[in-house]
């Protein structure tokens, strides 16, 4: 048996495919140089997670991100399916705090489906 213990939760299972979201954040990063984006997975009931991108790009939309992803080869599961624009929670070493970034995305979320 093998029992991962770190990282794990650095992947989304979509559709059955597992996405790395360093992967996607990497995406983010080469189209927005110089913003700070982070990526988290949230349950969904059809495609069993979604990606959301939380990103300080000021600009930064959904369209724009899934036409770079295709103009690279990526597959339109790398899509987040919501891009946020805002503070990208951060800890004191300077590393992204992805815990607190799930928080967030899943806040934003929860505000989203009560609209």
């Amino acid at each position: 048996f093998v029992t991962i213990v770190g990282r794990a939760k650095r992947f989304a299972k979509i559709g059955g495919e597992m996405i790395s979201l360093a992967a996607v954040e990497t995406l983010a990063a080469e189209l927005w140089p110089g913003a700070l984006s982070v990526v988290s997975s949230l349950p969904d009931a059809k495609k069993g997670e979604r990606l959301v991108l939380l990103t300080d790009a000021p600009t930064a939309t959904r369209a724009e991100f899934l036409a770079f992803a295709k103009s690279r080869g990526a597959m339109d599961m790398m899509v987040p399916a919501e891009v946020n624009i805002g503070k990208v929670p951060v800890l004191g070493s300077g590393k992204v705090d992805f815990v607190a970034a799930r928080k967030l995305a899943e806040s934003v979320a929860e505000k989203g489906e009560a609209a």
